[in-house]
């Protein structure tokens, strides 16, 4: 079977970089909607409110009598931030609409396109089970035409918003080794890639994953199908630099290893606390060790401590970040968002790691070589070859 090959340590780093603007915005948020009933207040309690009449008068007056024309809208906006910030807590946050569909993107973990990654104008990756993949599109092809517009000096950026002007599909002209090739490549919905993962030596399986989005768990099982049938004997599952995602992808990932009835996480809001067990007969039994380190955020946390106390993974790396807390999300009329902190977790153990973070069972520093103006040239990944090290013995 064919061995997938998962990112160098290196060339993740890069890639982190890169999404470090977008990840931002989600650093460590784990977002619960799906676990928690909210009881709003009523409009009687509003009525009643003194608090609340006070700012509506303050508003009413900013709003009509302020000697300059007011807007509205961002007089509110900044009223909404105010409050977030208020609160001292740096996961409570106000999003504008922009920031907020950034989000979304990148949680929701699909979209809808050919299935490709572009660096400039050339294909860097061909996505398996894409409409590229099946229209014969290679890594090294450079876009030269798309829909007709010559687009030889464009960047990614804009090669991609003119692939999506058209809803269902576009006509791409390829340059393939001096050759023009013309395809017309129909758009499917598709999963973003959420992992990546291989077979190393000694029958270990490797699974590096990338952002906890709502197709994790499915991509995930796909994965351990493949890896299982290369005959597997232990797995490493790699959360290094991985700032979280959602909270039922880190529970439901958890589920796949972790045997029915035991505690995945526990969670405590102002009222009461409450454990989340595995509920599914789904389970493993091999060895797993889990790569961390001090970028393995919330999500990445919750996964680590459920594997390490519930199945008895053991961790490698260095202390995680230490994100104790969980949010849910409130989206406003004008398709703005409010991200406010409602509970804190807690380990199988009962342990919240919040500003403390996960101790590795083996601290491990990675080997980085730096050339000429510290630029990193070689990154040994002493991490993996520990667990590798570990699994072998």
């Amino acid at each position: 079977m064919k061995k997938v090959k998962g990112f160098g340590l290196l060339e993740t780093i890069i890639i982190i970089l890169v999404t470090a603007i977008a990840s931002s915005l989600s650093t460590g948020i784990i977002l619960y909607n799906s676990y928690k009933d909210t009881a709003g207040i009523t409009y009687d309690e509003m009525v009643k409110d003194e608090a609340l009449k006070e700012f509506l008068d303050v508003y009413s007056s900013l709003s009509t009598e302020y000697y300059e024309e007011v807007d509205k809208e961002a007089l509110l906006e900044s009223a909404i931030d105010a409050m977030t910030k208020y609160l001292g807590d740096k996961y409570t946050t106000y999003l504008n609409e922009e920031e907020r569909v950034l989000l979304e993107e990148q949680l929701k973990g699909e979209y809808t396109g050919i299935g490709v990654l572009i660096e400039g104008n050339t294909i860097k990756q061909v996505f398996d089970d894409s409409p590229a993949s099946s229209s014969g599109v290679k890594v090294g092809d450079i876009i030269i035409k798309v829909n007709g517009e010559d687009v030889k000096e464009k960047d990614a950026t804009y090669i991609t918003n003119a692939i999506k002007k058209h809803s269902d599909k576009a006509t791409i002209v390829f340059l393939r080794e001096n050759q023009e090739i013309e395809l017309t490549i129909e758009f499917k919905k598709l999963d973003v890639p959420a992992i990546n993962y291989e077979v190393l030596d000694e029958n270990i399986g490797y699974i590096y994953v990338d952002s906890f989005s709502s197709t994790l768990t499915k991509q995930v099982k796909e994965a351990l199908i493949k890896l299982e049938d290369q005959n597997i004997k232990s797995l490493i599952i790699d959360v290094r630099d991985n700032s979280g995602g959602y909270l039922s992808a880190a529970y439901d990932l958890a589920s796949v290893f972790i045997e029915e009835g035991k505690v995945i996480y526990s969670l405590a809001d102002s009222k009461n606390k409450v454990a989340y067990e595995d509920k599914t007969e789904e389970h493993k039994t091999y060895p797993i060790i889990v790569l961390v380190n001090e970028n393995s955020a919330s999500a990445s946390e919750i996964l680590a401590a459920a594997l390490k106390e519930s199945y008895n993974a053991v961790l490698v790396g260095k202390t995680t970040y230490g994100k104790g807390k969980v949010q849910q999300t409130k989206q406003l009329n004008d398709g703005s968002m409010v991200k406010y902190t409602s509970a804190r977790w807690y380990t199988p153990n009962n342990v919240c790691i919040d500003g403390k973070g996960l101790n590795p069972d083996y601290e491990v520093d990675l080997t980085i070589t730096y050339g000429e103006n510290k630029k990193i040239v070689e990154v040994k990944d002493t991490q993996l070859l520990k667990a590798q090290e570990l699994l072998n013995n």
